[in-house]
């Protein structure tokens, strides 16, 4: 992926972070700059999750323990993005909103052999 594509995908992710901290209560961004720290924060902690567990495991991975893993990411996060306050139900709530978004508007390209 080229760094434009790079870029794209962070700014997604941020204005996603953004509709999800307006729509979910328990989730929350001051603005555009902590969201798109809070789109890399998260986008290292699911690729460390990735490489210690695997890919079922990731954030990205399909069904509860993506859902789980999610959650859990979203929650970490807070701790190292000043301006982003999650709480445990936030967490869930939001993992689950950006599950149903993801569907429409991927943040990350999937492979043709995931089914």
């Amino acid at each position: 992926m080229n760094i434009i594509g790079t870029v794209v995908r962070f700014v997604v992710s941020a204005l996603v972070l953004m509709f999800v901290g307006f729509l979910v209560p328990g989730f929350g961004v001051v603005n555009f700059w902590t969201a798109l720290l809070a789109a890399v924060v998260i986008a290292l902690l699911g690729w460390a999750i990735e490489a210690l567990f695997g890919r079922r495991m990731s954030p990205y991975g399909r069904g509860i323990v993506g859902f789980i893993s999610g959650a859990v990411v979203l929650y970490i996060a807070q701790m190292f993005v000043p301006g982003m306050r999650v709480t445990v139900l936030g967490a869930l709530l939001a993992s689950l909103v950006i599950g149903i978004i993801d569907l429409f508007v991927p943040t990350e390209f999937r492979r043709k052999d995931e089914a």
